[in-house]
């Protein structure tokens, strides 16, 4: 489906490929930014604009959310006001967007003469939509739910922002993790003493609202806390304070225990009161504070087993897990747990129950304590969409959609260089064998050489008219490969000429890989089919099919022997290279796939995905191993080290991860997710 974007439009859905709205007769807009799809009308804002789903064409139709503004009201004044609500909304989200519990702002502009903002679309239900469901909430869920957003408060409190608007409606579950996200900063404003609004233009819900914001237009964070208090209340009683208010005003906050179904008990109560207090200073003036009278006190030392995963310990993994532990605050300081470790807790092998650690954001939940996170790489401002490591495994390059390639000198982890000169995302990066060259291609339809001992860019390969997908260069270093609309153009890296173009797929190609011998090239494409072609001839060799949506990435096993294939559809396929014949489908993840990489030593395939995961796939077991995951955000690109010992992943949230891996022996098994075995 296509939607009309006349924000007055009575049916604005229309079938795709249709030029005019059926219902109004105005002119549809086929991508919005020659981008965003919009597909369906999520909500009206009443004379203000409309917020609509969309797909991100150039994401693999990743779903996001088009807010609209265009305003149909009478002055200048009211004009301005919502213009200036509607740009504030779009600076608080490039300001917060960090955080994993707010939507990511990916686009603003203005286009048809109304103002749009592009942001994350949460794929899940908001509060209001859960308790229509069940009715009412139980303490201990309340509690688990003021634990998940109070840390979410306390981060834009610090970023001096308050939200004014907390309520069931702007509170999402995420369904993949069961997070609770903070959507809706239309409402929010900058952190002052006081924050004084023209009359008339009172920011907040009824019954929600303190009352130093409804009054004078004052706001705090201890005025969102007052929110958050009042949204507590509806979920645990099912009445709604804005009923509530227009009954009895304020005076609600005081009877509050009369209409809950459930008594509570006395320590909570006591949090629900002073959350609820009039006058704000009675009330807490932190989340930490809140926080604080939440949180039970330390575990003592005897409890540590309980926080380690259903695992053989070696020393080793017991001493990082208890310094990992040790640096977390509220935990027992890192010298005593260190001093026993001397005593001899160390020298011990646990056999310990299952404890699921999936609640604790920071502790990760793998399948070994062997593997985990040991940094976390920050400089990008975009979403890191690619990552290429040299042959000697002293330097990384990310690209991203903040236009620019950061070169990471990987005994120290910090940026060498940032090559500027692209002037859209940046889309695939690759090291010379030598290490001395990177290439770069971009949304902005050029290949760009660098040198990387100096930074600078050094050549720009010929004219494109397409943007370029993906690169891959030859270990003899002579061919560089890119995907180039649904073509391959080989280059001669020495001269920078133009050898061939390859044409054969119907869709984008969308990734490229070179055989370690350089006599083989394979790609991926949207047309869902893999082709492995000959170098020499510079033909097609075979075509592979199989995969039921766009096909992502692509890999060669270190031997040769194997390529692993993924994508939209979820699924991973091994293929004997020299027959072309399926070998097996890995599944597990539980979104597209876009990031494939074989471990040097040909024993593991890692696989990354928009689910937020990396999975470990052991190929002599043909069993899943390990699934990391650290943040909820999508996992953009994987790399392992020349070493084999870490992998390198690049997410949507702008980070670069580096996890220390172990590989597993002989005889060890996964965790028992299998293969499918196709015919």
């Amino acid at each position: 489906m296509i939607c009309c974007l006349n924000p007055d439009c009575p049916s604005p859905l229309n079938v795709e490929g249709t030029k005019y709205c059926l219902a109004c007769g105005t002119e549809l807009t086929s991508l919005l930014r020659n981008r965003y799809r919009v597909v369906n009308l999520l909500s009206d804002e009443g004379g203000f604009g409309r917020t609509y789903l969309a797909e991100d064409v150039d994401k693999l139709n990743d779903q996001c959310v088009v807010k609209q503004l265009a305003p149909r009201v009478q002055g200048t004044w009211a004009l301005k006001k919502a213009v200036e609500l509607f740009k504030e909304e779009a600076i608080r989200l490039q300001q917060l967007g960090e955080n994993a519990q707010i939507p990511q702002l990916f686009a603003y502009f203005e286009q048809d003469n109304n103002l749009y903002l592009v942001q994350e679309f949460i794929d899940g239900q908001n509060l209001s939509q859960e308790l229509n469901q069940r009715l009412t909430y139980q303490e201990h869920e309340i509690q688990e739910l003021l634990l998940d957003l109070l840390p979410v408060l306390k981060f834009i409190h610090q970023q001096g922002v308050i939200h004014r608007d907390i309520k069931p409606q702007n509170i999402i579950r995420r369904k993949k993790d069961g997070r609770l996200v903070l959507i809706d900063f239309g409402a929010s404003k900058q952190l002052s003493v006081t924050v004084q609004a023209q009359k008339g233009t009172t920011i907040g819900s009824q019954g929600y609202t303190p009352i130093e914001q409804l009054q004078g237009g004052e706001a705090y964070p201890t005025s969102d806390l007052y929110s958050l208090g009042a949204t507590c209340f509806h979920l645990l009683s099912g009445f709604s304070p804005s009923q509530l208010w227009i009954q009895n005003g304020y005076g609600w906050v005081a009877s509050w225990r009369e209409h809950i179904k459930h008594p509570v008990s006395k320590k909570f109560a006591q949090v629900l009161d002073r959350l609820l207090k009039i006058d704000f200073h009675e009330r807490y003036q932190s989340a930490d504070e809140v926080l604080a009278d939440l949180t039970p006190q330390p575990p003592p030392l005897s409890v540590f087993p309980t926080l380690i995963s259903q695992t053989h310990l070696t020393q080793s993994s017991i001493l990082k897990l208890l310094v990992r532990q040790a640096q977390k605050p509220g935990f027992v300081s890192a010298l005593v747990l260190l001093l026993a470790i001397g005593a001899g807790i160390a020298s011990l092998q646990f056999r310990l129950g299952k404890t699921d650690l999936s609640a604790n954001p920071t502790i990760n939940t793998n399948s070994r304590a062997d593997n985990y996170l040991a940094k976390t790489l920050k400089d990008h401002t975009e979403e890191v969409n690619t990552i290429a490591i040299s042959a000697d495994a002293t330097k990384l390059a990310s690209g991203s959609s903040d236009n620019t390639i950061k070169l990471w000198n990987l005994d120290t982890n910090e940026v060498k260089h940032t090559l500027k000169g692209h002037s859209d995302f940046v889309w695939s990066v690759a090291f010379s064998p030598d290490g001395k060259i990177l290439a770069s291609g971009s949304r902005d339809k050029t290949i760009r050489l660098w040198n990387i001992q100096q930074g600078k860019q050094i050549a720009t390969l010929g004219e494109a008219s397409l943007p370029v997908t993906s690169l891959a260069i030859s270990n003899d270093g002579k061919i560089l490969a890119s995907g180039q609309g649904n073509r391959i153009k080989l280059w001669n890296l020495q001269t920078k000429k133009a050898i061939t173009t390859l044409e054969g797929h119907t869709n984008i190609v969308n990734s490229i890989v070179i055989s370690a011998d350089s006599k083989t090239l394979v790609s991926g494409s949207w047309d869902k089919t893999i082709k492995v072609w000959n170098l020499s001839t510079r033909k097609v060799s075979k075509t592979l099919t199989g995969h039921t949506k766009e096909v992502v990435s692509t890999a060669i096993s270190p031997n040769g022997e194997m390529i692993a294939s993924t994508g939209v559809d979820k699924t991973i396929r091994l293929w004997n290279l020299e027959t072309g014949k399926a070998i097996a489908i890995l599944e597990g993840h539980t979104g597209a796939i876009v990031s494939l990489d074989f471990n040097p030593n040909g024993k593991t395939l890692a696989s990354g995905s928009y689910d937020g995961t990396i999975k470990l796939w052991n190929l002599r077991t043909n069993q899943l191993n390990t699934t990391l995951k650290q943040d909820p955000s999508k996992v953009t690109a994987i790399r392992f080290n020349p070493n084999g010992k870490s992998l390198f992943s690049g997410r949507a949230n702008y980070d670069i991860e580096i996890w220390r891996i172990f590989e597993p022996s002989q005889n060890e098994i996964g965790q028992g997710v299998k293969l499918n075995l196709s015919n």
